[in-house]
């Protein structure tokens, strides 16, 4: 991919004083032509790159950017890499782990040291998402409309969509797109996505909003509760709470107060606990716990 090819002559160009363009089309595999036109792409960006021909030659960054270099610690450039080995856990090819080997070839200092941040995107539904995150890949370089079917609380159907992003939130993948049928931007889970295809038809990118990506803020409308819960299961409470909020009682169970965003659910998540949780607090909450357990017990 162009963008992958652009990051990496970049990271090389940061670590070298010089590399010819015939150099770079050995380790990118692609032609000398092609590297020629990545040149004029990053100039165009504003990478200050400049060219010198005859023997000894080759492409540079002006001595005056060179300066900055040392922004681009070992510490930052190992981040970097982890990022970039993250991905191939997600596609399940080793794409990025081959970029990265490019890259690394006659660095300096810059790369150095025994890796210690490892990424994995991947989830249990990876064989599903995979091919998904492909197809949608390829459509946001081609620009090329995306349909499928689509389930949401309110509604199944048909979507077609001209997609910009693909979102990796909340432990979840997402398609940020914009949407034909609502005339505006949305938020698509992968795993609610069925029928994918890739359209012939092209899309001229239009200029939309980023998705959010600032930290969750809860509700200040936020129901707060009181529940007593087993010793057993304290690694799973501790994935949503602060081991501050909890305090052991005398009978080894342990009393948690909390906030959760809305009363359905706080339910859902305190009948996934089974028989190991006792809800104190609210008194609303209890009784959509109590009739939600009676209906189950009608279901068997």
């Amino acid at each position: 991919m162009k963008i992958n090819r652009l990051i990496g002559i970049l990271a090389i160009l940061l670590q070298k004083d010089k590399v010819t363009a015939p150099e770079l089309a050995t380790q990118f595999e692609v032609s000398k032509r092609t590297i020629n036109r990545d040149i004029d792409v990053l100039t165009q960006a504003g990478v200050p790159l400049y060219t010198t021909r005859g023997t000894g030659g080759g492409i540079s960054i002006v001595d005056s950017y060179r300066m900055d270099r040392t922004l681009l610690t070992s510490r930052d450039m190992q981040s970097i890499l982890a990022g970039l080995r993250s991905l191939d856990s997600v596609s399940g090819s080793h794409y990025y782990e081959e970029l990265m080997e490019k890259i690394q070839v006659g660095s300096t200092e810059i790369v150095n040291g025994r890796d210690y941040m490892l990424i994995d995107l991947s989830s249990w539904y990876h064989a599903r998402l995979a091919p998904k995150i492909s197809v949608i890949q390829d459509a946001i370089e081609q620009h090329h409309l995306l349909t499928f079917m689509y389930v949401s609380k309110s509604h199944e159907g048909l979507r077609r969509v001209e997609p910009y992003f693909v979102v990796f939130r909340w432990a979840n993948w997402y398609l940020w797109g914009w949407s034909l049928q609502n005339d505006e931007c949305r938020l698509y889970k992968l795993n609610r996505m069925t029928d994918m295809k890739m359209q012939e038809t092209h899309f001229r990118p239009r200029e939309v909003p980023m998705p959010d990506m600032r930290p969750v803020q809860h509700d200040k409308n936020a129901i707060q509760f009181t529940a007593l819960f087993d010793s057993s299961v304290k690694w799973r409470v501790m994935d949503e709470f602060s081991p501050e909020q909890l305090h052991v009682e005398d009978d080894g169970r342990l009393l948690l107060a909390g906030k959760y965003s809305d009363i359905q659910s706080l339910v859902r998540w305190l009948l996934s606990f089974g028989n190991q949780v006792q809800l104190v607090r609210p008194t609303e909450a209890r009784e959509l716990l109590l009739s939600t357990a009676k209906k189950i017990i009608q279901n068997y």
